[in-house]
């Protein structure tokens, strides 16, 4: 029987990483119980200063995760906060297949923070490398 994955990405807004990509990918980012988690604050399981208010909610400040909503059990993908910058190029990325709105999906990603590093093109395979608003790679095939 095979595992479970999480794809675990570092961040250092993961809030604001999870929520960027919860609408490029047509996600959801996964709901925070802002009361049960000041319930472990008020009973000293927790402390006040590992949580923060995201959009009106109060979250845990270590990281947020999004999900497919139309494909239960599929893999989550968890944005952790560290403390360092991205420094490097990814070793492993996101290819998003669109198929032929390539284009178009490419502008609106631009429009909501990515960049454009290069188009490519190897025989029948086309794809526009990216880079999301913290500076991680991914394509757009």
């Amino acid at each position: 029987m095979g595992y479970e994955i999480q794809v675990t990405i570092d961040s250092e807004r993961p809030h604001e990483q999870a929520k960027w990509w919860a609408s490029a990918l047509g996600w959801q980012v996964e709901p925070s119980d802002g009361d049960f988690i000041q319930s472990l604050v008020d009973a000293g399981h927790a402390r006040a200063e590992d949580t923060l208010v995201f959009d009106g909610t109060l979250v845990w400040k270590v990281g947020a995760a999004i999900v497919d909503p139309d494909k239960a059990g599929s893999p989550r993908v968890l944005f952790q906060l560290v403390p360092e910058t991205k420094s490097v190029k990814n070793r492993l990325h996101f290819d998003i297949r669109v198929g032929e709105d390539r284009e178009a999906v490419a502008a609106t990603l631009v429009d909501a923070g990515a960049a454009v590093l290069h188009r490519g093109q190897v025989g029948p395979s086309t794809w526009i490398t990216m880079t999301d608003p913290e500076g991680n790679e991914f394509c757009v095939s």
